[in-house]
Formats: C-alpha cells, sequence, structure tokens
C-alpha cells in the first residue's frame, strides 16, 4: 500500500511506505521543484520528443507492452450551422514559425479573442471515415507524423512497454474509467494506448495551452480515443477541453491523471457528484500537490489521491536529469544564443533547479541562485554556486529562469531593473512566477519574434526576451528524452491500478505516497534498457544489513 503524508510532510526525502493500517505522517516544506516537456519554437519538421508523466500499471507492478495501430483514416470537415459562409474557416496546423506574425508589432493585448477565434477547431465539427466524432483537434490531416512519433517514443520508454508486456492480458484496469489532464506529447500517446490496453477507457485534455503536439492529438483521435487538445488554446477553450472530458453523457470518471491540479479542482467544483464517486487521483507535479493537500487540509478531498512527484524516481531522474537536457534545448531554439560567458540566474534551487544549474554551468555559464530554503541554499554553495538576492543582480544578469511554483518570483519592478535583451523563462509549472499580466500596459509594446518567443519593449527602448509568455518552458519550447519519461509514467501506470484494485476503504480520503518497493521495481524494469545486472545478496548478507534479498534495500528516511 501506499505511504501517507500528512499536508505538513510530503518532501520527496520523507517518502515513506506504511500498511493500510499504520499511516507514517511525515513533516512538510515547500521546496523548489517542477517538471517539463514538450516544444515550443519548433522547425519546419515535425521532429521532436515530448514528454508526459503518465502511464497505468498494475497492482503487482508489471508493466505491459504498447501496441501501435496502423490503420489511419482520413477525416471530413462540416462547418457548424452556426458559422456563417463568409467566417467558414477550415483549421490547419502552422508547422512553420514563418507563417505566423514573425517579427510583426503586437498590441499588448495580443491574445484578443478575435484572433484566437479564427483559428479554433471548435468552429467545425470533424468526422473520422469511420464516423467517430467525439474530439475536437485542430488538424487531422498530420496524424500520420503523430503516430511515427508515438511510435518512437515507445522504443525510448522500457519500463511502460515491459509493464504491458506482462500484465496485459490481466486487464488491470478493465472497467476503469479515467480522465486525463496532461501534456498531449508522443509520451503520453505511449501512455494513453497502454492504459486502454490495459482495459480502461479514457477521454483526454492538455493541462498547458501551448504544450499539445497537434499531431499527436490527431493520432490519437483516428485510433477512436476522445482527445480535446490543440496548441494555442485560449483561456476559455482550455476550460471548455476539460469539460467536454468529464461531461460525456453517461460515461462518467472514476480515476484523474493530473498534472498541476486543474482537473481535480474543475471536477471538485462543477462535478461534485462525480468528485465524490471517484476511486483516485494521480498527480504529478509540485503545484497540484500542493492543492491536494489544500484539498485534504480543508477537507474537501473526496478520494484518495497519489502524489507522484515526490516518488524517489520522479524527484531524482525526472525534474533532475529531464530538465539538465530540455533547458538547454529550450534556450537554443528560442534564442539562438551563445550562451557560454553568460550571467544567469536561477530562482530556486530544488530538484529542478539543480538539473537547471549544473547544466548551464556546464556551458559555462556563471551562475547564481535565489533561495529562501536555508538547507538549498548551503548545497547550492557546497556546488559552488553562489546564493543571492534577484533584486540584487537583477540589473547585471543575461537570463533568469524560475524553477519554483511559488507567485510573483519576478515582478515588474524587478524587470524594469534588467537589461536589455535579458531572457526570462518559466520551468516550474505555476504560470504566475513571473508577473506576465504586469506586462500587459500601454507603455509596453509587444513584438512577435517567433512561435513562443516574444520581445517586450520598454519606451526607452530596451527590450527583455520572454519565453511561452512565462508560462512551463520546456512543454512549449522544447522535449524531454522519452526514457526520462517513461520512469515517471510507469510510477503513474502502477499508482493508476493500485488505486483501481484496491479494496474499499483500504485507502482513506487523503495524499499517499508510492512505496519504496514499487520505486525500486519501476528501476528494476528500465535496467536491461542499459545492459545493466544487480548483485544479488546472499543470505548471510541479507541477514547482516537487516533488510530481505528482494528488497526495499533502504530505510525510508534514506536521502538517494
Amino acid at each position: 500500500m501506499m505511504s501517507k503524508k500528512s499536508e505538513n510532510g510530503y518532501q520527496a526525502e520523507t517518502a515513506a511506505c506504511c500498511t493500510a493500517e499504520n499511516h507514517h505522517h511525515q513533516p512538510h516544506h515547500h521546496h523548489s521543484s517542477s517538471h517539463c516537456d514538450r516544444y515550443a519554437a519548433r522547425k519546419p519538421s515535425i521532429q521532436f520528443d515530448r514528454a508526459s508523466l503518465l502511464t497505468t500499471t498494475d497492482g503487482n507492478g508489471a508493466i505491459c507492452k504498447s501496441t501501435s495501430p496502423s490503420s489511419t483514416s482520413t477525416t471530413t470537415t462540416t462547418t457548424t450551422a452556426s458559422t456563417s459562409a463568409s467566417t467558414h474557416v477550415v483549421p490547419t496546423i502552422i508547422v512553420d514559425d514563418v507563417s505566423r506574425k514573425t517579427q510583426s508589432t503586437i498590441p499588448f493585448d495580443s491574445e484578443s479573442d478575435e484572433d484566437q477565434q479564427e483559428a479554433s477547431p471548435r468552429i467545425s465539427v470533424k468526422r473520422t471515415d469511420s464516423g467517430f466524432e467525439d474530439f475536437c483537434v485542430r488538424n487531422l490531416s498530420i496524424a500520420k507524423y503523430g503516430r511515427k512519433e508515438i511510435d518512437i517514443a515507445e522504443q525510448e520508454m522500457p519500463g511502460v512497454m515491459t509493464l504491458l508486456e506482462r500484465v496485459g492480458a490481466e486487464k488491470p484496469l478493465k472497467n476503469a474509467q479515467i480522465v486525463g489532464c496532461t501534456h498531449i506529447t508522443a509520451q503520453t500517446g505511449v501512455l494513453i494506448r497502454t492504459l486502454i490496453q490495459l482495459g480502461a477507457s479514457v477521454r483526454w485534455c492538455a493541462c498547458n495551452i501551448y504544450s499539445t503536439q497537434d499531431e499527436v492529438a490527431a493520432a490519437l483521435v483516428n485510433e477512436n480515443i476522445p482527445i480535446f487538445a490543440w496548441e494555442g488554446e485560449t483561456e476559455e477553450e482550455f476550460w471548455w477541453c476539460i469539460d467536454k472530458c468529464v461531461s460525456a453523457g453517461h460515461w462518467r470518471p472514476n480515476l484523474i491523471v493530473d498534472d498541476g491540479g486543474d482537473m481535480t479542482s474543475y471536477v471538485a467544483k462543477t462535478y461534485p457528484t462525480v468528485f465524490a464517486q471517484l476511486k483516485g487521483i494521480v498527480e504529478e507535479s509540485l503545484h497540484g500537490v500542493h492543492r491536494l493537500y489544500n484539498m485534504s487540509k480543508t477537507e474537501q478531498l473526496a478520494a484518495p489521491a497519489m502524489n507522484i512527484n515526490d516518488s524517489v524516481l520522479k524527484t531524482r531522474f525526472d525534474s533532475i536529469y529531464s530538465c539538465r537536457e530540455s533547458i538547454i534545448d529550450c534556450l537554443k531554439r528560442t534564442t539562438d544564443s551563445m550562451l557560454g560567458g553568460k550571467q544567469a540566474v536561477i530562482c530556486g534551487y530544488g530538484d529542478i533547479g539543480k538539473g537547471v544549474s549544473n547544466a548551464l554551468k556546464g556551458l559555462g555559464v556563471n551562475v547564481v541562485v535565489t533561495e529562501i530554503d536555508p538547507i538549498c541554499a548551503l548545497q547550492a554553495c557546497m556546488e559552488g554556486f553562489r546564493v543571492v538576492r534577484l533584486e540584487d543582480v537583477a540589473q547585471q544578469v543575461d537570463i533568469v529562469i524560475t524553477c519554483t511554483s511559488n507567485q510573483h518570483v519576478v515582478t515588474r519592478n524587478l524587470m524594469n531593473q534588467m537589461k536589455s535583451g535579458c531572457i526570462l523563462c518559466n520551468m516550474g509549472r505555476s504560470n504566475t512566477v513571473i508577473d506576465v499580466p504586469s506586462l500587459r500596459t500601454k507603455d509596453l509594446t509587444w513584438e512577435r519574434l517567433r512561435l513562443q518567443v516574444d520581445h517586450i519593449i520598454w519606451p526607452n527602448g530596451k527590450r527583455l526576451v520572454l519565453l511561452a509568455q512565462g508560462r512551463q518552458v520546456c512543454p512549449s519550447c522544447s522535449c524531454v528524452p522519452s526514457l526520462v519519461i517513461s520512469i515517471t509514467a510507469t510510477t503513474q501506470i502502477l499508482a493508476l491500478i493500485e488505486l483501481f484494485t484496491s479494496q474499499r476503504g483500504r485507502y482513506k480520503k487523503d495524499v499517499y505516497l508510492m512505496p519504496k518497493k514499487m520505486d525500486e521495481y519501476v528501476a528494476s524494469l528500465h535496467l536491461p534498457f542499459f545492459g545493466a545486472n544487480l548483485t544479488e545478496l546472499t543470505d548471510a548478507q541479507a541477514e547482516y544489513l537487516g533488510v530481505n534479498k528482494t528488497g526495499p534495500f533502504k530505510q525510508n528516511y534514506y536521502r538517494y
């Protein structure tokens, strides 16, 4: 059974495993970390690896193999009755940056409803050749590219594939009805296919208005999977897509897979009856976990929830290694800048901050760190990073990267002090870390340089480079290694199976962590990919160490 953590304790290092009869409550500290995936300033060809941290599993922790349907259907597009001939628009995906208002000046209200509505897939009704029309995506004609990307991602997701091979025949998720709100990427496609092959029925939308791979969404729709997402949604469309996933006739979700807590919060407020009947929630982000603990503290949580964000593998591998590679990709794709010799400040030295700081340091960037936690600050000092206050270095740095789920870390006052050409980006899950609304004033001009890259121009000519409009930069401007996502996705699958197959009453309406034994199992599924062979303990050695020969091999308090 999963270990439970109180609202005052859910750090990864306190991840304790306990039985249903004996929950261990441990202190909780908010620390700087998050996760990422996807692309933003992409090249004309469709070739990128995205991340989505979901997957399915079974109570005994086996991994199954996913087979991808080879058939593809074409689509017909019909204008809705409410749309006149003069406003008829056939939505198409924009693949080349040049086809968007490149180098054009965009007014401060650049996200006007009129501009967005012209490209909205909601304008027209689509259906596949098979007659399937329970979806809303941008362009089904590019599905073949998405199918290829999902197939490629499968090859780098050995944990998910192995789990599918082991438990797929048992259909542990038969009758499970899963609603998902995550980044819709090639890796998410692997996850969704796997969940279906494990017996689940799914409906899916995006947790980020910029991160959807339209070709992947189209590929999944051609497999008759209800997907409601496209790149460049408005805020109103974002919530519309969430509602379409939940309000589907007689179909009602009994499990939620969430990234950021928006789906969970929406169902709780809008469909309280559905929320009360859930068997469980699986949350993968720090921001979403914060919201779950707040709901638990105020007794608003109506179902048990699994905190994947603080599992050992998520914090050690996804948060550190994934972001360590993707931040470089983000900066290179969007700015074409030489990073060596630049001055950068990293706001937050949690798991994400550690990965980002070391990645930039390796390329010759002069890195300084801001922190609120003395322990994290001391870690930064021991790694050779100077710990400063943002207001003391704002005028000097070339790059500002936020790696926290806090709000208003980078304020308008601080941005006023920054030098021209400074790059601003957010690696955290929250879109309030950088105070972007304060930049949408009449005295500032927004200039779209390329997709997901805006120049904010001050009256004196100074300009700041804002990536992904202050939202999570990795899903919008880069890609995430499929192998890293496989680790998180496998953990999520196991959590779903555990919640769905557990006896009623085994889990209370609280937030739980995955047990260490399950973390070790997920890790073992990925070792063959590297040709790694574990050493086995002898009986005498196991007795001497006081552990079982098959694990877990470390105590719950062990810090990896």
